[in-house]
C-alpha cells in the first residue's frame, strides 16, 4: 500500500515537472503585451553580445515586415545595465536621425529605461520607429534588455504631427508597462 502510494506520488511529481516545463517553454515562445500576442520568430546566438537575441512579432508580421515587435536580448559581458543604457543614450544623442524622448535610471535596483524615436525609410516609405529599452541585471551574469518597438509610416506633415502627438501621449504609459513587466527568459534556439 505504501509502496503504491510512493509510486503514484513519484509519477504525479514527474508529470507535474513535465507540465510546468512545457508550459514555461510555451510561455517563452509567446508573449502578451498591451493586448497583443507576439510570437517568437527570430532567435539567434549573437557573436557580438555572446548571448541570444529573441524577437517576437504579431502573428501576421515577420522580422522583415513588421509594425510592432518585442525583443529580449542577453549581453553576457555587460556588467552594468545603467552604464549600458548610458552608452545607448549617447548613441541616440549623436545620431542625426534619432531623438531621445526620456531616460530613467534606478541606481538602487540597477535598472534603466530609455525611450527614443528613429526616422528612417524602408522600400521608399518614410517611417518613425518608436523604441523603449529596459535594461536590468541578469540573475547570473551580464545584462538583459527588453525592447518594445512600433513603426509608424508617414507621408504627410499632418501624419508626422499626429504620430508625434500619439507618442507623446502614450510614452509614459508604455514606459510604465515595460518597467513593471518582468523580462521573460531567453529561448536558446536558432530561428532565422
Amino acid at each position: 500500500m505504501i509502496t503504491d502510494l510512493i509510486k503514484y506520488f513519484s509519477l504525479f511529481f514527474i508529470m507535474a515537472i513535465v507540465i510546468v516545463f512545457c508550459a514555461h517553454k510555451t510561455f517563452a515562445e509567446e508573449i502578451h503585451f498591451n493586448n497583443t500576442k507576439y510570437i517568437l520568430k527570430y532567435s539567434v546566438l549573437s557573436p557580438l553580445s555572446k548571448g541570444y537575441m529573441n524577437e517576437y512579432f504579431p502573428e501576421k508580421e515577420t522580422p522583415l515586415n513588421w509594425t510592432q515587435m518585442i525583443g529580449i536580448y542577453y549581453y553576457a559581458d555587460e556588467k552594468s545595465p545603467i552604464k549600458f543604457a548610458q552608452e545607448m543614450d549617447k548613441t541616440i544623442e549623436d545620431a542625426e536621425n534619432s531623438v531621445l524622448i526620456k531616460f530613467i535610471e534606478n541606481q538602487k535596483q540597477e535598472k534603466a529605461v530609455i525611450s527614443f524615436l528613429v526616422n528612417n525609410t524602408q522600400n521608399g516609405k518614410n517611417y518613425f520607429e518608436y523604441n523603449i529599452y529596459k535594461y536590468e541585471k541578469h540573475p547570473d551574469k551580464g545584462t538583459m534588455m527588453l525592447k518594445f518597438a512600433q513603426k509608424y509610416y508617414c507621408t504627410t506633415d499632418g501624419e508626422i504631427t499626429a504620430v508625434g502627438n500619439k507618442i507623446r501621449e502614450e510614452n509614459d504609459k508604455y514606459m510604465e508597462q515595460l518597467i513593471a513587466s518582468p523580462i521573460p527568459p531567453i529561448v536558446e534556439k536558432e530561428i532565422k
